[in-house]
């Protein structure tokens, strides 16, 4: 039987990288405490996890790396070892170099020898500076040493004469998929070697006669004498991989004063296909020897499944197809009079209830807690004030926030550069913070919370905040805008969102290059987002990013202008109204306007944006719907509301081409299409057209 390996290489870099992720935040909370020894024991288990799959699938380079690494915590946790700023400074530079080595693995990506060289040099020269020999993966009866890392392994203690305060008995016998599932007992046994003094006695009573034999079946058992001064922690380590495949009791017993007998050389059972386990605790043993131990974990049904995000994809395609073919027969139902069709109302209104529960449980599978894109922060705050000289703290809410995954992988990027900016521009210098009178820690804060049916992110900081007065200053002197133009702060702070629009002194490789936050505005346009600025001197500054929780379904309201039907997103709509005849006026160079609260919002007349033959010109014969986007609000004249439905979004851009003011479009029940209106996008392109195209 033979088993490619290569199938399970996907999984194998996927939960790798999940696993640095968790190391990295565990480095940076250990940087915090100072050496908390189960933050230790975390980082060390990532580490040994990574080098067991390594050594498994073949990656010598990074089976050897993670095992050199593996040593050095060990000495950590094990307290031979005090955690320094070069010794957390090497941890962080690991994770680096493993996610390097990963890629090069699985993209073919280029990799960097010398630096993948000089800090495997570095992590060897603490070891030894512990006094501990530099280690290399054990090797056994031919197998080499990369494969024998395969299996979890601990670095044997520095004091060898320590040993023998502790005599473990350990019976191990094998179940029928243990070599199918890619355990090797020679592995195993090769590893619990390197704790100490092994001996190994084999029983063969179980073994079937040769022409019965089944080579991909173990058929002997062992018991297994170590002397050694681990915990049983350590020794569980070992068979953390064949957990399930394997009945295994454990003993401590008294040490006895003769000295251990020689470990006897296990011969390796035939060769077998070798598949990659599934890494779990290892359940007690039972109390009788060689008897089926009983593990609830092993038996019970899994928790969760890996599902690829295409399948997901398919599934929410189908439900966007289900909500538009049961929004079709519901326009048809409306036509039909009699008995039957009440009941036939009755049924769909029961189907659409089932649907938006569909539709719901299937979005609820795309979404991910914010913490996966905040979790890359800790570490980029930690090296950048480090790099500059500033003390920052980092500070993250609402981590439990959920967003689609889509928005989530999207938004990463316009986050790390507004905290790069908020580290770069934002916080003072010590001294500076000092003569202001305010603390010499400056904080970065990260916050997310569900507003209506968006989700907000906001990225504040507690620094000087923006000198507007220079900003000012510098777009007159680019011609951005007039020096006799009398900006309030709003459209100051708007100016920075310009391309090309930079105040910084000099450029440098973090931030001042004029390329940066014009492309955070429109990354998170794309996304149906927006994004508003505030700012106040000597305090600080706030960017405040507005996101839809999806990008596939949307809730809107169909408005209708001449022959053309239009969706609103309900997130977007403050208020629908109609005005009385001399409730508008017409301001110079502004169009038309009308009073809302206090306010004077400009009137965007849709048909005449998009060129399309109204029912209504007068504006108190249609209606004016006030909408909010980018932190300012207008007035959309339409002919009348149809009503409210659920939408399926539509790639315009992908499809069709990009149009600005459309952020997609969708099928109605009926076969039309509609268009689903961008708010932010109409807002700004009504304010750049001529003030005489939006008056009729």
């Amino acid at each position: 039987m033979s088993i490619d390996l290569a199938q399970f290489h996907a999984t194998f870099f996927e939960e790798s990288r999940e696993a640095l992720d968790t190391m990295e935040s565990a480095l940076l909370e250990l940087d915090e405490s100072g050496g908390d020894p189960e933050t230790i024991n975390t980082i060390f288990r990532v580490a040994h996890s990574i080098k067991g799959g390594a050594g498994m699938f073949g990656f010598s380079d990074i089976a050897s790396f993670t095992h050199t690494l593996e040593t050095l915590l060990d000495e950590l946790r094990s307290s031979r070892m005090a955690l320094t700023e070069r010794i957390s400074n090497a941890l962080l530079q690991s994770v680096d170099v493993l996610r390097a080595m990963i890629g090069t693995v699985q993209h073919g990506h280029a990799a960097e020898p010398e630096r993948i060289a000089t800090l495997h040099t570095e992590l060897t020269a603490l070891v030894k500076g512990a006094g501990v020999e530099a280690p290399a993966a054990p090797a056994l009866n031919g197998v080499p040493a990369v494969a024998a890392a395969a299996a979890p392994a601990v670095a044997a203690p520095a004091a060898s004469a320590a040993m023998g305060k502790n005599q473990w008995t350990i019976r191990f016998k094998a179940r029928h998929d243990l070599l199918i599932r890619g355990n090797d007992p020679v592995r195993l046994f090769s590893e619990l070697a390197g704790l100490g003094s092994l001996e190994a006695r084999p029983d063969f009573s179980a073994l079937p006669a040769i022409d019965a034999m089944d080579p991909e079946v173990c058929h002997i058992a062992w018991e297994l004498i170590l002397t050694s001064e681990v915990s049983r922690d350590t020794i569980d380590l070992i068979f953390e991989w064949a957990e399930g495949d394997c009945d295994l009791e454990i003993t401590r017993v008294a040490q006895p004063a003769a000295a251990p007998a020689e470990p006897v050389a296990v011969e390796p059972p035939a060769p077998v296909a070798v598949v990659a386990p599934v890494a779990a605790p290892v359940v007690a043993a039972a109390p009788k020897a060689f008897e089926p131990v009983a593990k609830a974990a092993a038996a019970s049904d899994a928790g969760s499944i890996r599902v690829s995000i295409e399948k997901i994809d398919e599934l929410l395609n189908t439900v966007g197809e289900i909500v538009i073919t049961q929004s079709m027969l519901s326009q048809l139902a409306s036509r039909i009079d009699g008995v039957a069709a009440d009941a036939l109302k009755s049924g769909l209104a029961q189907l659409d209830s089932n649907v938006r529960e569909l539709q719901e449980s299937v979005m609820r599978v795309r979404m991910l807690p914010v913490s996966f894109v905040f979790s890359r922060f800790p570490r980029l705050v930690r090296d950048l004030s480090h790099r500059l000289g500033k003390q920052i703290r980092l500070k993250m809410t609402g981590e439990q926030t959920e967003l689609d995954k889509t928005v989530l992988e999207k938004i990463g990027d316009p986050l790390v550069h507004l905290v790069r900016n908020s580290i770069d521009h934002g916080i003072e210098m010590p001294d500076a913070r000092a003569a202001a009178g305010k603390p010499l820690e400056g904080t970065v804060h990260l916050n997310a919370f569900h507003k209506g049916g968006s989700i907000t992110l906001e990225v504040s900081d507690d620094g000087k905040g923006l000198d507007k007065e220079r900003i000012r200053q510098k777009a007159i002197s680019r011609g951005l805008v007039d020096a006799r133009d009398t900006l309030s702060d709003e459209q100051i702070c708007d100016l920075i969102f310009l391309p090309g629009f930079s105040t910084a002194e000099a450029t440098t490789d973090l931030s001042g290059r004029g390329v940066g936050m014009d492309v955070v505005r429109r990354n998170i346009k794309e996304l149906g987002g927006s994004i508003e600025l505030k700012s106040e001197t000597g305090k600080g500054t706030r960017f405040v990013i507005n996101l839809p929780l999806t990008l596939a379904i949307v809730d809107g309201l169909s408005v209708q202008v001449g022959e053309e039907t239009y969706i609103v997103p309900l997130v977007t709509i403050v208020e629908s109204l109609q005005l009385k005849p001399g409730h508008s006026n017409r301001l110079v160079e502004h169009g038309e306007v009308f009073s809302f609260r206090g306010d004077y919002l400009p009137i965007i007349r849709l048909h005449e944006v998009f060129g399309v033959q109204p029912r209504a010109r007068s504006l108190h014969e249609g209606l004016v719907m006030v909408v909010e986007g980018d932190g300012r609000r207008a007035g959309l004249f339409v002919d009348s509301l149809l009503g409210q439905q659920q939408v399926v979004i539509k790639s315009m851009e992908s499809n069709y081409g990009r149009i600005e003011g459309i952020g997609g479009a969708t099928i109605l029940g009926e076969g039309a299409v509609a268009l689903i209106l961008d708010v932010p996008g109409l807002i700004r392109l009504a304010a750049s057209q001529p003030a005489a195209r939006l008056i009729a």
